[in-house]
């Protein structure tokens, strides 16, 4: 038994070494993983599902979610992205019974008009600037592009996806 250690602890001593060039330089290895493309395909006839607006008329703030089930759903903006996503029982046509339903969440880039993952983006709470559904929490790629509008436009907080909570919708939404 001790031998079968001692041999796995000089096997993983070794792996290293099994990476070294005859010019004794290190090879790093690398997986490249190809950038995931989001999309946000809509048009004229789109409506936002919770507010019932047409999506077109405010690119900035476009937002979708899609379920596992195949359907995809239209936000005029963040708030209301949110919104279904921390109740979605008000929508049971769309089939969602709990977060694992959730295929992808898609958010417009606010400073570049690019779809991004919503999970990985920075939202602006207290802001100046108004989407179609009232005060709102525009969303941003980076951290950097996320505080220079905060700066520019009077925002309170840059929060994180799993930072933005129900209540605070609520409070947007002037329900509380």
């Amino acid at each position: 038994m001790r031998k079968n250690i001692l041999w796995m602890v000089v096997m993983l001593w070794s792996i290293p070494l099994l990476a070294q060039t005859e010019q004794n330089q290190t090879q790093v290895w690398q997986s490249k993983s190809l950038p995931i493309s989001y999309s946000l395909a809509y048009d004229k006839n789109t409506t936002c599902l919770v507010r019932q607006l047409p999506v077109y008329k405010a690119p900035k703030w476009v937002a979708k979610i899609e379920v596992k089930g195949g359907k995809t759903v239209y936000f005029c903006s963040p708030k209301s992205m949110f919104e279904f996503y921390f109740r979605p029982a008000k929508w049971q046509d769309v089939g969602v019974h709990q977060e694992g339903d959730f295929a992808t969440i898609v958010v417009t880039d606010y400073a570049t008009l690019q779809p991004i993952e919503a999970r990985g983006a920075f939202f602006v709470y207290g802001s100046t600037q108004i989407s179609p559904a009232g005060d709102d929490l525009p969303a941003f790629g980076t951290h950097k592009e996320a505080e220079a509008f905060a700066k520019q436009y009077h925002g309170k907080r840059i929060l994180k996806f799993d930072e933005v909570s129900d209540a605070l919708i609520r409070l947007l939404n002037g329900r509380i």
